[in-house]
């Protein structure tokens, strides 16, 4: 099922989303679409919206600290137009999207089993309108899961790690990593090095699937 800006499906989470646009009036307070190009090989799950982040910008990772590495990681790798994603600016991403597992602001940051359940049938139908050939990086366990969820396969045979990859269906690969969250990164959980060591092997793998593509 494609993204609705208007799903109400989770009745707690569509409450915290009235209650906080009376708290923050100027939020955006709605399900936060996927971000990025349409036609990209690379897409990259993360948890949630943020609460002074994408539920406040209305773009996945804009606004909070957890964004920070994420777009300066993709810029110099060469999937963004910019290293800091900013609201209204005229950022782009070039052949990646970022989505969310959970569309919807979670309260504390924690979305319910059934919540990430009833938002899969979006990631699953971004994720089954890939091109061919596509990687999709999973940031966390919950979204790392979700996409096993999206695609039907069993969880206890793609264990999560960072560094992992997995080969899934219909060729697509996934990629395990640490969230860029601010706890993660500040206790050096997820370092700079570490996070663009996946990138590296992200943009290596992109790289032959083009050779063998052209040959």
């Amino acid at each position: 099922m494609k993204f609705d800006e208007n799903c109400t499906k989770c009745r707690r989470l569509n409450q915290f989303l009235i209650k906080t646009k009376e708290d923050f009036p100027d939020y955006y307070c709605k399900p936060v679409a996927p971000f990025g190009d349409s036609n990209g090989h690379l897409l990259i799950v993360g948890l949630a919206p943020g609460l002074h982040g994408a539920n406040k910008t209305g773009r996945p990772f804009t606004g909070d600290y957890a964004g920070i590495l994420l777009y300066e990681t993709l810029y110099e790798f060469g999937f963004s137009s910019a290293p800091q994603s900013i609201n209204n600016d005229q950022l782009e991403l070039r052949d990646c999207k970022i989505t969310n597992a959970v569309k919807c602001l979670p309260p504390a940051n924690k979305p319910l089993p059934e919540e990430v359940k009833n938002c899969n049938k979006f990631l699953a139908c971004e994720i089954h309108t890939l091109p061919k050939n596509s990687l999709i990086l999973a940031l966390g366990t919950i979204a790392h899961r979700a996409v096993l969820e999206a695609l039907e396969l069993k969880k206890s045979n793609y264990k999560f790690a960072h560094g992992s990859r997995h080969k899934l269906i219909n060729g697509l690969i996934l990629y395990d990593s640490y969230h860029c969250s601010r706890y993660n990164t500040q206790t050096k959980r997820l370092t700079k090095d570490m996070f663009q060591n996946i990138f590296k092997l992200i943009v290596q793998e992109r790289g032959e699937n083009k050779c063998h593509i052209s040959m």
